[in-house]
């Protein structure tokens, strides 16, 4: 087996996974890990032969950005001081810890690089915990949080971990320096990604097409991050800050098919990229077994207390933050979404996987220093950081879906359905307010006005069927069902006049391409 075909197995692992875990109740990144892993241990299957350094630019873009499509800046403004006190403080406090810990059990391991190593291991994945939350039917408040907190921490990682990389290839580390080089990381990152932002936005205006424009999507969280880190910033946070202003500026109500292909096309890059990802993660555990070298025993031990550190940091800190946050709130009026229980504590601390991320930036660590010895203990730090990262992965992922059901932490389906009746009438009441703007300049005939009034009403109950009264839903209810078989007759005719015009295409003279342009006519004639 050669590398292409290895990447022909995980593609096809990632598409068979989502089913496998829907069947079984189970994460598909956790299925597509223990793929990696199967395939690590055979013989006939190579070594993965991807620099490290192109881990993070190939994979987190995309995912990062097809992350972000699901969420809202007012989301992240909402949640601020919950995902600030996770995303930032609480990676500054695993990395310490584990820095501690790690200098403390580990013979002559140097404070700069057990600082990298606590870095690296310190953040969730973005990727597992939204993918895991979602399988779950988590309340919408866990999920708010956990997407936040997955999507921002890299940002703080990825600098600490830099920093202390650096100081470790020069001996030198100052405190000031640091600071201000995460700063002026984020500053450049969040211009960037403005930028790119509000270029991508007018492109796409002058793009028209929805192809080129579902194209240019793709390219903008590459060319963002690529950029960023080009002038020292964090590719991350640009990614992240592109995707958030074309997700608040680029949306136009009324572009219906970009829309549709651009959801299509960006859960197919998602659920393709997420197993691409984390089968190499399963795939990459060759490098670890091999630094290991005879010395299981130990370096097993040293990566078991980083593990419990990591996992008992998270738990102990999140009692106190959670108290915190929920006092904040008490005291000032913020729609603030926090975990109200203390059982939503707990699936918040067992969600805490490690991932993408973490794997990049332990294969990543240099072979030598700036003087050009060897970097210290860089086998010792990879074996670590590939047992926190199976670790989390694999037991907290396997074991997440049990706890949730154990402990009964599901969404508010009631808050749910009240938000979906509440944008319903909101959706018919603006459908009528259009209407009536339409009849003061047109002279409509009555029996018109009468069916568009009705069908303003039909857009609201059919969203949220519970916002009208029994006579009125009995009366849609009789609409929808003679709509139903009016669909079903004319779904059939519509299949007949496209099985004959996609015979056309095979017959002598007849040109594929203004086939095709007829059967497209057909195919978005069916959506309707």
């Amino acid at each position: 087996m050669d590398q292409l075909a290895l990447l022909f197995v995980l593609l096809l692992g990632a598409l068979v996974s989502v089913p496998v875990g829907d069947r079984f109740g189970l994460p598909a990144p956790v299925l597509m890990t223990l793929l990696g892993i199967v395939l690590a241990v055979l013989d006939f299957v190579p070594n993965v032969d991807v620099p490290p350094d192109l881990i993070l630019p190939l994979l987190l873009p995309p995912l990062l950005y097809a992350a972000v499509r699901r969420t809202s800046w007012r989301q992240f403004a909402a949640n601020r001081r919950p995902i600030f006190l996770l995303a930032v403080a609480l990676v500054f406090v695993t990395t310490v810890c584990v820095a501690a810990v790690a200098n403390a059990i580990v013979p002559g391991l140097p404070v700069a690089a057990a600082v990298a190593l606590g870095a690296l291991v310190a953040p969730p994945d973005p990727v597992a915990a939204t993918a895991v939350a979602g399988q779950l039917g988590l309340p919408r408040r866990l999920v708010s949080i956990l997407e936040g907190e997955g999507l921002f921490n890299d940002v703080t990682a990825i600098v600490l971990y830099h920093v202390a990389i650096a100081a470790a290839l020069s001996g030198s580390f100052t405190p000031g320096r640091a600071a201000l080089d995460l700063v002026l990381s984020a500053v450049v990152a969040v211009a960037v990604g403005l930028a790119l932002g509000w270029g991508a936005n007018k492109l796409m205006d002058l793009l028209g097409d929805p192809t080129l424009q579902i194209g240019l999507t793709l390219l903008v969280p590459y060319a963002s991050y690529v950029l960023a880190e080009e002038l020292h910033g964090s590719g991350v946070l640009a990614v992240l800050t592109t995707a958030l202003f074309l997700a608040e500026y680029a949306t136009d109500p009324d572009d219906v098919m970009t829309r549709l292909a651009g959801h299509a096309f960006w859960d197919i890059v998602d659920t393709l990229v997420t197993g691409v990802a984390f089968g190499l993660i399963g795939l990459e555990l060759h490098n670890a077994i091999r630094t290991a070298s005879g010395r299981w025993g130990e370096m097993l031990g040293w990566a078991g207390v980083v593990l419990a550190v990591v996992v008992v940091v998270r738990l102990l800190y999140l009692m106190p933050a959670t108290w915190l946050t929920k006092r904040l709130h008490a005291k000032r009026d913020h729609d603030e979404d926090i975990p109200m229980s203390w059982r939503e504590t707990v699936v918040m601390w067992w969600s805490g996987m490690r991932g993408v991320a973490s794997v990049a930036l332990a294969l990543a660590i240099p072979l030598k220093t700036d003087d050009g010895s060897p970097f210290p203990d860089r086998d010792e730090i990879v074996f670590i950081a590939f047992g926190v990262i199976m670790g989390t992965l694999v037991l907290q992922g396997l074991t997440l879906p049990w706890l949730v059901r154990r402990l009964g932490v599901q969404a508010d389906t009631e808050r749910e359905k009240d938000f979906e009746k509440t944008l319903a009438v909101r959706a018919a009441k603006a459908a009528k307010r259009r209407l009536r703007e339409i009849e003061e300049v047109e002279e409509l005939p009555e029996e018109l006005s009468e069916q568009m009034l009705r069908r303003a009403f039909d857009i609201g109950v059919r969203i949220s069927p519970d916002m009208g009264d029994e006579e009125r839903r009995e009366a849609h209810e009789h609409r929808v069902r003679r709509l139903k078989r009016a669909r079903r007759i004319q779904g059939e005719m519509l299949s007949a006049a496209r099985h004959e015009v996609l015979a056309a295409r095979s017959e002598a003279g007849a040109d594929p391409e203004i086939v095709d342009r007829v059967l497209r006519h057909l195919d978005v004639r069916s959506l309707r």
